[in-house]
Formats: C-alpha cells, sequence, structure tokens
C-alpha cells in the first residue's frame, strides 16, 4: 500500500521538489496528499501546483494562536488522509499538542549533524566554530526544537574558503538525497523508534571513516 503523506513548507521549496521527483520514480512506495504553506507567497507553492499536487495555504497570522493554527493543520491533513507529515523548510515552532498528536508520524530535515548546531544560521556557526564536517539530519521531531530520534545523517567536509553560502548548497544537495531516502524506508515499514532510538531493517553504515583536512601541502 502507497503512503500518503503531507509536506509543510514555508518558503522556495527546494526539499518539496527533491519529494516531487522522487515520488515520481516507478516504485516509489509513498505518495504527496497535500503540500501546506503558512506563507502565501512562498515559492514552493509553484513547485507543488507545477506537479499538480494538492495545496493548502493556512496562514498562521490569520488564527487567534497557536492551538488554532495547529488545529487548522491537523484538520487540513487528516483531511487528506496524510498518514505521514514531513516538514520541508517549515519555519514555524510546533507545540506539543501537534508533536503529541503526530507522534513518530511526523519528521523534519535540518542542516546539521544534529544534536549539533540546532536552530538557525546554522552554516554561519559551523564555520565559526571551526568545524571540519557539517551535515543534514532527518530525525523525527519532538517538542524540543531540532530534537527527537534520528533516522539518517549525511556529512560533508567544511573546507578552509568555505563561505556559509556555498557550505549551504553542499549540505543541501545531501537533503535532497536523505528526505526521499528517509520517507522511502518508513512507508516500506522498516523504521522503528525503540527506546527513543531508530532502527532500520536491513540498514548497511559506510565502511571506513573520513579525515579532514586529510593532509597538508
Amino acid at each position: 500500500m502507497t503512503l500518503r503523506f503531507g509536506v509543510l513548507i514555508s518558503g522556495r521549496g527546494s526539499n518539496l521538489q527533491a519529494i516531487i521527483e522522487a515520488c515520481a520514480q516507478p516504485g516509489y512506495p509513498a505518495e504527496i496528499a497535500l503540500v501546506i504553506s503558512n506563507e502565501p507567497n512562498a515559492q514552493g507553492l509553484v513547485r507543488a501546483q507545477n506537479a499538480g499536487l494538492t495545496i493548502g495555504i493556512i496562514d498562521h497570522r490569520s488564527f487567534v494562536d497557536r492551538a488554532a493554527f495547529e488545529t487548522a493543520l491537523t484538520f487540513a491533513l487528516e483531511e487528506a488522509g496524510v498518514e505521514l507529515v514531513c516538514l520541508a523548510g517549515f519555519m514555524r515552532m510546533l507545540t506539543h499538542t501537534f508533536v503529541d498528536h503526530w507522534n513518530d508520524r511526523l519528521i523534519n530535515v535540518h542542516p546539521s549533524l544534529l544534536p549539533a548546531f540546532k536552530g538557525l544560521d546554522v552554516h554561519e556557526r559551523v564555520i565559526a566554530a571551526g568545524a571540519r564536517f557539517s551535515g543534514c539530519t532527518v530525525h523525527f521531531v519532538r517538542v524540543d526544537m531540532d530534537a527527537g530520534p534520528i533516522i539518517v545523517q549525511s556529512a560533508v567536509p567544511v573546507l578552509s574558503h568555505d563561505r556559509p553560502e556555498d557550505l549551504a548548497a553542499r549540505v543541501l544537495a545531501f537533503e535532497h538525497e536523505s528526505l526521499p531516502m528517509a520517507i522511502k524506508w518508513i512507508a516500506e515499514n522498516r523504521v522503528q523508534v525503540i527506546d527513543g532510538v531508530v532502527e532500520i531493517s536491513g540498514a548497511i553504515g559506510p565502511e571506513g571513516g573520513l579525515i579532514n583536512p586529510s593532509g597538508a601541502r
């Protein structure tokens, strides 16, 4: 059975585009049932419309409080038959009510190797800290910011000449691979959260390791 999932966005929707392209591949076990933006002019809505997807605009500014906004989100998602919710550049903090309702059915992609560098301005902070590696994390969402059981991580080197935008582009390329991969595994019922840790049936890890910098000339 094909997993029906919803995508919440706030901006340009590059991760949404990666998911759209993954769903178009033969045999991909999930489909986008609904794309919702809290920003009426989000570029990602155009991407969704171009792909023939059902869209919704739920502007958080139209509600008296977060609870009312999140009630509207949940109603729209459930009306569309959504089984999994994917945050793809959704720039709103969610309360425990929403997070608990979608417990282990709500995932996010963050542009760092969590639990390091939670929050905003990630790439600037990574470079300022002198970190040698960064990357992205797809994780189940918990009420604390950028917290929750980790599904998959991708690592990239931080280079000596990197500007934040250079590192951001390198990380984003792996977000575009990691998020569709995590959705696929969930749709295949390969992902379980056991004692707060994700176990993935049939998963294998990479061999060896990386050193950065790898040498001096």
